[in-house]
């Protein structure tokens, strides 16, 4: 079910930086936890960070620690991926995920997400 509506994506070479947004326009935006997920050629859907819905916590896979951010600005209806230190490794497509209204807490699980946004490349360069 795709709701969310992501921007951002592109081409970067390695070491560069990108930030993904996914605004959530069609919805009552109210107290869920959001996430970011990557899928590469051949590999199956992974988890790569989370927030809950106050933005107090968040989550990440450990391939991305240190160099990704999650964040969320609710009156705006939008969350950020701020990818930075990019490597070849991280070309994906990248999709935003929103868990349902009442589930504000954080979940590494892609099932447990109810809304998507439509995808977006993400392909770094060496």
């Amino acid at each position: 079910q795709v709701q969310l509506v992501e921007s951002g994506g592109g081409l970067v070479q390695a070491g560069g930086s990108l930030r993904l947004s996914c605004a959530d326009p069609g919805r009552t935006f109210s107290f869920y936890a959001a996430g970011w997920f990557r899928q590469a050629p051949g590999k199956e859907r992974e988890f790569v960070a989370a927030i809950t819905w106050s933005g107090d916590n968040t989550n990440y896979v450990d391939s991305v620690k240190g160099r990704f951010t999650i964040s969320r600005d609710n009156y705006k209806k939008i969350f950020y991926l701020q990818m930075n230190s990019l490597k070849p490794e991280d070309t994906a497509v990248y999709y935003c995920a929103a868990r349902a209204p009442g589930y504000p807490g954080i979940s590494v699980t892609p099932q447990d997400y109810r809304t998507w946004g439509q995808g977006a490349q993400v392909t770094v360069s060496s």
